[in-house]
């Protein structure tokens, strides 16, 4: 049964995409609700995030891209991994941003 969470993005990722509310993204996710349905509905919604958010060749989560949820970084989870209840029940949205690396 699919499940209606919302969806957070960075504003880079969101002009990119072509999304021009800064609100939840309102994304439709087939069960069971993990990160990479999370990432395969978005990419469906949204063609041009193909890719960003994942390596094409290997599949896993792109290095500067991180997932949050209630607060805590779930970016390590295994993309397999069920999201969080809070995020499944609309209680929160699931925070998707981009890493700072430099130095």
């Amino acid at each position: 049964m699919p499940t209606l969470i919302q969806v957070e993005l960075p504003a880079v990722l969101r002009l990119h995409a072509g999304i021009a509310s800064h609100y939840p993204i309102p994304l439709v996710v087939e069960a069971p609700v993990t990160l990479a349905a999370v990432i395969r509905a978005l990419e469906s919604a949204h063609p041009a995030l193909c890719n960003t958010l994942r390596d094409p060749a290997t599949g896993r989560r792109r290095a500067l891209v991180r997932f949050f949820a209630g607060g805590a970084d779930i970016s390590h989870q295994p993309l397999d991994a069920p999201i969080p209840e809070a995020i499944t029940q609309g209680r929160e949205p699931l925070l998707i941003l981009g890493a700072i690396a430099g130095g």
